[in-house]
């Protein structure tokens, strides 16, 4: 008998989707953001599918399908999207034109790459946001000292430099006070995907009263939803805490910061949730008026401003970006309680943190422990912690304490 002919077998075919039509969303990314997708996708009966850095990659060792593939491959990009319904990103570094290649073929790319690369390029971003009339503080693309002179000049030193691609938690961002600090990063300003591949994105220094980040979510049918205005505190260009809602901020400027976020994401037409990181600064009056918020960045998928939501939040932001990006009903973002405060779990130099992690669920059985099965290193985001309540200074305190803990920062 002859045998049969060799058939080439679609890659949809070899997965296992769920029963009853439900749809099976593709993550970019197999980082911690990935890894939180999962439960709601479970609670809303998706199937996820993570397209993993390595096999033990944070989403890898929870997601059962995880194939492991380089987000810049173009063969291992497109026959990961061909097996799934509508295709998502843990991280925003997937080339822009391999995007637009997935978009062209007909697959559902959310964020699509015309929204997505105003949060992968700071210069098209802030190109954009100009032309939308949106507060953002005064910057000039620059190639050369001369230019980064007369930019300094004209709004006061010192200036903050940033790569227009690549840089996130600090990294890519340099303060200087005077051009020739910025040589060396002039000389090497390069990215092959960059709008402006020789350019650097100057900014002035803005002298904020303290960070905040507006978080909302779209879906393509252009639902909208938005969760409180939060105070985010940077240590070292990392986020260490989020307090929601953001103490103190006048009404009037929560509503204005929220209706500019989403006015953001029907603009650039973002699907899924939206962070718009902001500097609130002195308004017209002063110190001593009403603040007024600038646009720093934007980040568009879930976003550490918004992991409080897991537990204080009726809605979390993992599943509404699960909703959105498969246009379902948009679901209620109103806080549980009074005040959340999520600290971040940063690495120090404690690599054991099971025995920690179970003192602190049994000094305080209200603290939500989030870890990411991360190796521990000194300053990298291993997990998060958050407590809500109706006191905030005892909130902020219990959370802090738990965080500092099972990091190994206190003993006590």
């Amino acid at each position: 008998m002859d045998s049969p002919p060799d058939v080439l077998v679609d890659p949809e075919a070899l997965v296992d989707r769920p029963p009853g039509g439900f749809p099976v969303v593709g993550v970019v990314g197999g980082g911690q953001l990935a890894r939180m997708m999962q439960p709601p996708a479970v609670a809303l009966g998706v199937r996820l599918r993570v397209l993993a850095e390595s096999a033990t990659a944070s989403a890898a060792q929870v997601v059962p399908q995880a194939p492991v593939g380089d987000h810049r491959d173009v063969a291992a990009v497109t026959a990961f999207a061909r097996a799934c319904d509508v295709l998502t990103f843990d991280h925003e570094h997937v080339p822009t034109a391999l995007l637009r290649d997935l978009e062209a073929a007909g697959r559902a790319v959310r964020p699509g790459p015309g929204a997505l690369v105003h949060a992968q390029d700071k210069a098209v971003m802030r190109q954009r946001l100009t032309e939308l009339g949106v507060a953002c503080p005064r910057w000039r693309l620059v190639r050369e000292e001369a230019e980064l002179a007369a930019f300094g000049a004209e709004v006061g030193w010192p200036l903050v430099l940033k790569t227009t691609r690549g840089g996130y938690d600090g990294k890519g961002v340099l303060v200087v006070d005077g051009p020739g600090q910025a040589a060396d990063w002039l000389a090497r300003a390069h990215h092959p995907d960059a709008e402006h591949p020789d350019a650097l994105l100057a900014e002035e220094r803005v002298p904020f009263r303290r960070e905040l980040a507006a978080l909302v979510a779209r879906s393509p049918s252009g639902q909208g939803a938005a969760w409180p205005v939060v105070e985010t505190v940077q240590v070292d260009g990392v986020c260490r805490e989020v307090v929601a809602p953001a103490p103190g901020l006048p009404e009037e400027v929560a509503t204005a910061a929220c209706a500019t976020a989403l006015r953001i994401a029907g603009a650039l037409d973002v699907v899924g949730v939206l962070a718009v990181e902001l500097f609130e600064v002195d308004g017209p009056d002063g110190p001593d008026g009403a603040p007024r918020v600038l646009v720093n960045e934007l980040a568009m998928r879930p976003h550490n401003s918004g992991h409080w939501t897991i537990d204080g939040a009726v809605t979390s932001q993992f599943e509404q970006h699960l909703r959105a990006v498969l246009d379902l009903p948009l679901g209620d973002p109103r806080p549980r309680a009074r005040w959340s405060v999520m600290v971040n779990v940063l690495g120090a130099h404690h690599p054991e943190l099971y025995r920690s992690y179970l003192h602190v669920m049994a000094r305080d059985p209200g603290v939500k422990v989030h870890l990411y099965g991360k190796e521990v290193r000194p300053g990298r985001k291993i997990g998060h912690v958050t407590v809500c309540g109706d006191d905030l200074d005892d909130v902020r305190a219990r959370a802090r304490h738990a965080a500092d803990f099972i990091a190994g920062v206190i003993d006590e």
